[in-house]
């Protein structure tokens, strides 16, 4: 009766730790990325009444006699595959899909979970807000632009920092260049006029007539402007180059001096203010003029001279808002403008809005821009010129900011191109921008966490770690829906999301609870009638005993 009594209980025991399991189970259905536990069973040590007998020349061979004891958990088995994945809206909420697991820290070692519900603590840091352990991350991503520390794998999102401007460096033009095109009215007469209007009186617009100590933008007695520039076909002033002013000197003496000593080739005038020169002839044309002064006191001269009109046969004006280093906006204005030359053309920067300090004619023209005859293709530059604008802006006369302008690989079509038909350049994109602060973030499928900022641009801030084990199974919980590694769950292999075996992350999403309610009820089934049957056996069991009892009696 002692094997019935003693197995009786081991079957108790047994089926009620299976009960357990299926009620945490159960009870963890909606635990994010929770992870069901299975029980198996094993025979305990059994009790051998008999040895097995081998077969003689006579009789056969018998079997054993064996009497098992009971049973016993054989094991505690972790189901580690993969939950359904839902979405939640929330862009910090992380599911894996395939193999691995986030890495935290706890301040004393590295733990691993796949309930990925993080959130931002008050030092930026990427957290479980639940228990305020550390997110880690992995390589160099967001280290150079000030994001990450290096030597330092906790990942933080800089809500705290702003982004600071950068200053445009590159303009990139695509588009088409008429290889006939015309003006319906015949070519275009250049026209270009200072940036700046003479006024008098706090903000009268200044006439002819107005004298130099008039004039809002004078102070002193006397002083030289030196004027240089370029005739229409490009060739420098060579006469009239300095004009001598003094308190009555009017503004008609300067437009007549440079009449009458220095132009040959177009008409200088005051329009509203604006010193304006245009040429005597239409067509192509390298107009450009420089002023400057020196003496007592100061006047204030142009910083370049804006081209109204652009003298050519074929004209095709783009406009583009770029940045100075200080992140401040300026809409630029270029024309590309076909030469004398066949399939040669050249860009001039026409204007830029905004506080100017100086713009030289040799610097805002492109010259000998030229494409293949036989298919339109952008050619590059015939010649030594660099591609490129220089501007210096009022707030750092310093340092000139210089912008290249790409226009394509030569002999093929990813950017200019030279047809017949209508001009359609344009400038596509350029690389400056404003400060910004971090508006909000995303994670790809790689877990790069993506920043949008208030300026427009996106930038990398960290790539999340993700840890691969050779046995998860082996992974020993430690609540709260994490894991610390084992003896035979093998090392943590560090990795980023989509390499190594790693899987892909959901942003915006959760992993749900493995937990099959079917499959669960179906375990408390068995689990209450299996207790049922061992504690009959044991009723059973102990109702002999007594019935012995009573014989002895």
């Amino acid at each position: 009766m002692s094997f019935a009594l003693s197995a009786g209980v081991t079957g108790l025991q047994a089926h009620q730790k299976m009960l357990d399991i299926a009620g945490n189970n159960i009870a963890n259905v909606n635990t994010t990325a929770f992870k069901a536990g299975r029980i198996t069973f094993s025979e305990l040590l059994s009790e051998t009444i008999k040895k097995a007998s081998q077969p003689t020349a006579t009789v056969g061979g018998t079997n054993p006699q064996q009497m098992g004891s009971g049973v016993g958990i054989g094991g505690i088995i972790p189901n580690m595959a993969q939950g359904n994945i839902v979405n939640t809206g929330n862009p910090l909420d992380l599911a894996i899909e395939g193999e691995g697991y986030f890495v935290l820290s706890n301040g004393q070692q590295n733990i691993y979970t796949r309930a990925g519900i993080f959130a931002v603590d008050a030092d930026s840091n990427m957290v479980d807000p639940a228990t305020g352990y550390l997110v880690q991350r992995i390589g160099l991503e967001g280290e150079n632009e000030g994001f990450q520390t290096p030597g330092d794998s906790n990942v933080h999102i800089p809500y705290d920092a702003a982004m600071p401007a950068n200053s445009t460096t590159q303009i990139k033009v695509a588009g088409n260049l008429s290889a006939n095109a015309t003006f319906t009215d015949g070519p275009q007469t250049q026209i270009i006029s200072s940036n700046i209007a003479y006024t008098t009186n706090g903000g009268t617009v200044a006439t002819e007539a107005t004298e130099i100590d008039q004039l809002d933008q004078f102070s002193g007695t006397s002083g030289t402007i030196t004027i240089s520039g370029y005739h229409l076909n490009g060739d420098p002033f060579t006469s009239g180059l300095t004009f001598t002013v003094n308190p009555t000197t009017t503004l008609d003496d300067f437009i007549t001096h440079l009449n009458t000593n220095t132009l040959t080739d177009s008409t200088a005038s005051l329009v509203n203010g604006k010193i304006t020169i245009t040429d005597d002839t239409s067509g192509f044309s390298k107009s450009d003029i420089v002023l400057s002064y020196s003496g007592d006191g100061t006047l204030t001269m142009p910083s370049y001279f804006e081209i109204l009109t652009v003298g050519g046969e074929e004209v095709k004006n783009i406009s583009i808002t770029i940045f100075d280093s200080q992140g401040g906006k300026h809409v630029l204005t270029a024309a590309f403008v076909r030469t004398d030359t066949a399939n040669t053309w050249d860009m001039v920067l026409t204007s830029i809005t905004g506080d100017i300090y100086q713009i030289s004619p040799g610097d805002r023209r492109i010259e000998d821009i030229t494409f293949n005859a036989s298919d339109g293709s952008y050619n590059g530059l015939d010649g030594s010129d660099d591609s490129q604008f220089v501007i210096t802006f009022d707030h750092d006369t310093v340092n000139p900011q210089t912008i290249d302008i790409w226009m394509g690989t030569a002999s093929q079509m990813d950017g200019l191109t030279q047809f017949k038909g209508n001009s359609t350049a344009v400038a596509r994109e350029q690389d400056g921008y404003e400060a910004g602060t971090l508006s909000t973030v995303s994670v790809n499928n790689a877990g790069v966490i993506i920043g949008a900022f208030s300026n427009g641009i996106k930038k990398n801030i960290a790539a999340l770690q993700i840890a691969l084990f050779q046995n998860p199974s082996g992974l020993e919980s430690a609540s709260g829906g994490y894991y610390n590694s084992s003896a035979n769950s093998g090392e943590a292999v560090a990795t980023q999301a989509m390499t190594g075996g790693a899987g892909s992350l959901h942003g915006g999403a959760l992993e749900k609870s493995n937990a099959d309610i079917a499959t669960e009820f179906v375990t408390l089934i068995q689990a209450q009638n299996g207790f049922q049957a061992n504690a009959r056996t044991i009723r059973v069991a102990n109702d002999i005993l007594r019935e012995l009892s009573n014989l002895i009696r």
